[in-house]
């Protein structure tokens, strides 16, 4: 199938969210190709766009004049939620945004102490339900996050992913039939991508 240029318009015009959204996909389109173009034809754009949002992103990031990462997001997104966040021994501040492809997530962003960007990745929404998760059938793709599949199936041992944007969970859940069996999960931006035996 042929891809249309990106749009000059979208090209030109200051990196926004929903360009940030299309860096989302793009990412997750390595594992849910069907879901990632469903997504990008909701929002109106092309494979080209999705592309070139991605390209564009990845420039500023490693620009020699980049600024921070948590600049570039809110230079993207516009002014974030704040919140404080206590992991570990460690205290950081949360910035968070609305996904309007996810309304029950939010985009986080944890900033260390020294302001450094110490993790970033999709969140369910404070007060949106989380899913149901009893077995790994409930385990669909972008289903739900790193942290309620980590507490549904504790204890879960996280594993190094293949990209800074990528996770993974060890763990064992059971089957339709009730036998636990291990698992393990792959997750881009935190959403969960695939689980395999």
């Amino acid at each position: 199938m042929g891809c249309m240029p990106a749009s000059p318009s979208r090209a030109s015009a200051p990196f926004g969210a929903l360009d940030f959204q299309l860096v989302l996909l793009r990412r997750m389109a390595d594992h849910n190709a069907d879901l990632v173009d469903d997504a990008r034809r909701d929002l109106g754009v092309s494979v080209a766009e999705m592309r070139e949002a991605n390209r564009r992103w990845q420039a500023m990031a490693r620009s020699p004049r980049s600024r921070g990462a948590a600049s570039r997001y809110r230079s993207a997104l516009g002014a974030p939620q704040t919140a404080r966040r206590t992991i570990g021994d460690l205290e950081c501040e949360a910035l968070r945004w609305p996904v309007p492809l996810w309304p029950e997530l939010r985009f986080e962003v944890l900033l260390a102490p020294n302001g450094a960007v110490w993790n970033e990745w999709l969140v369910r929404a404070p007060g949106a339900p989380a899913p149901e998760l009893r077995t790994v059938e409930d385990l669909t793709p972008w289903s739900c996050t790193v942290d309620e599949a980590a507490r549904a199936f504790a204890p879960a041992r996280p594993m190094e992913g293949t990209a800074p944007t990528r996770w993974g969970l060890l763990f064992e859940a059971p089957d339709a039939r009730g036998e636990r069996r291990p698992y393990a999960a792959e997750f881009t931006w935190g959403l969960l991508q695939r689980v395999r035996e």
